[in-house]
């Protein structure tokens, strides 16, 4: 567990930063810019958490923020750095839970029957922010494996969680018996 005495260092006054193996890089690389935005998502989904949800997803999300604490820590290191650390990374029993937790809920709320608009209840909407977070930092996530390599299942478990957070949305407005706003097509 990282104990850090100060907070500040002085040392990416010059523009550069240093992933987790020490190794100084550009702010803006697309490797700081990935697990940056799993940064964001983490925060906001805090803040989801923050403004109170149903009893189910206040449980689930602290574990899934965990996950993108795990998700962080797998990005920042180079594949060829990881073999020297012993770090936390994103495993397929982290997808495949995803996936278990969708069809749970999925089985509640029923399949999708048509568009929905981001919104519902304040939970909802931030739950739907959180998901669009998700696809940016996927997205990323794979202009980076343009250049360089990433944990087998970072990409796996982003497509999965920006799919759940969907679908806990949804969740939240169920259990809250506030209706899906429904797309439109004819306005």
């Amino acid at each position: 567990m990282p104990r850090l005495t100060k907070i500040y260092t002085r040392g990416g006054d010059g523009g550069t930063t240093s992933l987790g193996s020490g190794r100084r890089v550009p702010k803006e690389s697309l490797r700081v810019s990935a697990y940056g935005t799993v940064d964001e998502l983490n925060s906001y989904i805090g803040v989801a958490v923050a403004h109170g949800l149903v009893d189910k997803l206040a449980a689930v999300l602290p574990v899934i923020q965990n996950e993108l604490f795990h998700l962080g820590s797998d990005l920042c290191f180079n594949e060829e750095e990881k073999v020297k650390f012993s770090i936390p990374e994103i495993e397929k029993r982290h997808v495949d839970a995803l996936e278990v937790l969708m069809d749970e809920l999925t089985e509640i709320v029923g399949p999708l029957e048509n568009f929905i608009l981001p919104g519902g209840s304040p939970g909802s909407a931030h739950l739907h922010v959180a998901r669009t977070i998700c696809r940016r930092c996927e997205r990323e996530v794979i202009a980076l494996t343009r250049e360089e390599a990433v944990g087998e299942f970072v990409i796996p478990y982003l497509n999965r969680l920006s799919d759940a957070l969907f679908v806990m949305a949804r969740y939240e407005n169920h259990v809250r018996e506030i209706p899906e706003p429904l797309w439109n097509t004819l306005a």
